[in-house]
């Protein structure tokens, strides 16, 4: 008895190949934006940090005058207060003044050069501008919107 009886069940779809039928999901192309939006940020930030090196040159070179500008300024102040003392006072009457405590004698050679006929001149005053000139309000606005130098003019 074996008849032919029709099968219930419907035949087997071929299966569609994966490979044919790749669409791009919505997750696959935010983290793509989001990717290329953070290579953009990077490239722009990498390209900032190497405009700004010769800056931190100059800065470094400038920390370092100021640092020597601040030593010089302590020295000059320290003699500024030994010239304003008693001290300097009684040692320029002594030495140069020609003068005597009591009970001192006062001893002059003869013939001896005198400081006074070496004649002295000041040294020379350098002025050193250490900061950059300020540039104007809108260079500064094109900068910021172009991240460019403003064209000259």
């Amino acid at each position: 008895m074996s008849q032919d009886i029709p099968s219930t069940e419907p035949p087997p779809r071929p299966r569609p190949n994966r490979r044919q039928s790749r669409q791009l999901s919505g997750i696959q192309i935010m983290f793509a934006s989001v990717l290329a939006i953070g290579m953009v940020l990077a490239i722009t930030l990498s390209s900032r940090i190497a405009a700004n090196q010769p800056l931190y040159a100059y800065r470094n070179s400038v920390e370092t005058e100021v640092g020597r500008l601040q030593q010089q300024e302590a020295t000059l102040r320290a003699e500024l207060d030994y010239a304003q003392s008693d001290a300097y006072v009684e040692q320029w009457a002594v030495s140069e003044g020609r003068m005597i405590r009591p009970g001192e004698v006062l001893v002059v050679i003869i013939g001896a050069p005198r400081d006074e006929s070496i004649p002295t001149e000041a040294p020379p005053v350098i002025e050193i501008d250490t900061l950059p000139p300020e540039p104007d309000n809108w260079e500064l606005w094109w900068r910021l919107f172009f991240d460019s130098p403003p064209p000259e003019l």
